[in-house]
Parts: C-alpha cells; structure tokens; sequence
C-alpha cells in the first residue's frame, strides 16, 4: 500500500483486533480494515478498490469502520486521518496500517504479506 501518511511499525505487528471490535468475522486468509468518515471523499473510492480486490482474493474479508461511531478503537489505534486502511493476517495481526486512499496494485502486495508472511 501507498504510504502517504503514518504507517505503523513494529508496535502493529503485535496487536490483534478480532469479530468483536471489528463489528464483522475475519476473512479466512486476510482481512482488509477501513476506517472511514462520512464526508469523505476518498473514502468511497477506497471502499470500492478495496471492495474489488476483497472480491478478486478468495479468504479475503473488507470491513469498513466508521470512524466517528467508534472513537474508542480509533485512538487505542492512533488513526489520524480517513482512509486509513489496516490489513489483518488470518490471525487478525495487523501487518500493515496506511493512511489516505490506497492504490489497487499496493492493496494486492499488502495482502501478499498478510498471506504469505514478510520477506526475509
């Protein structure tokens, strides 16, 4: 994914987030989160890229969170800014947090890392 904004380091790689918090079950191999608001515009784009590669992947689940109804995750987080799309591992590790709308091509690596694990 694009990195126009923050992106999470280490600190992500040992948080879990799951059906409870996420409002919605974990995809099977990989789970695309967005964090949206309302009068976003790039949101709705993201939704749709987002929408068309969860489509395209087998085991791949997108949930979209509104950012403002959830308050409380969206600082244990520390999102800044919508979109900001987080990519779970089966698991429901997050592996990969960017911010602002992401290119198609950088959400199908994401989701390359998700599944197959990082490059050595």
């Amino acid at each position: 994914m694009e990195r126009r904004a923050r992106v999470g380091g280490q600190d992500d790689e040992s948080r879990r987030l799951g059906p409870a918090e996420l409002g919605g079950d974990l995809g099977a191999r990989a789970t695309l989160v967005q964090f949206s608001s309302a009068f976003c515009a790039p949101c709705r784009a993201t939704r749709r890229i987002l929408g068309e590669v969860a489509g395209m992947v087998p085991g791949v689940t997108h949930i979209e969170i509104d950012a403002e109804a959830d308050l409380e995750l969206v600082r244990r987080l520390g999102i800044l800014r919508t979109p900001t799309v987080l990519v779970l591992d089966a698991d429901g590790r997050i592996v990969r947090h960017a911010a602002g709308q992401p290119r198609k091509a950088d959400v199908i690596a994401a989701l390359g890392e998700a599944v197959l694990g990082p490059r050595p």
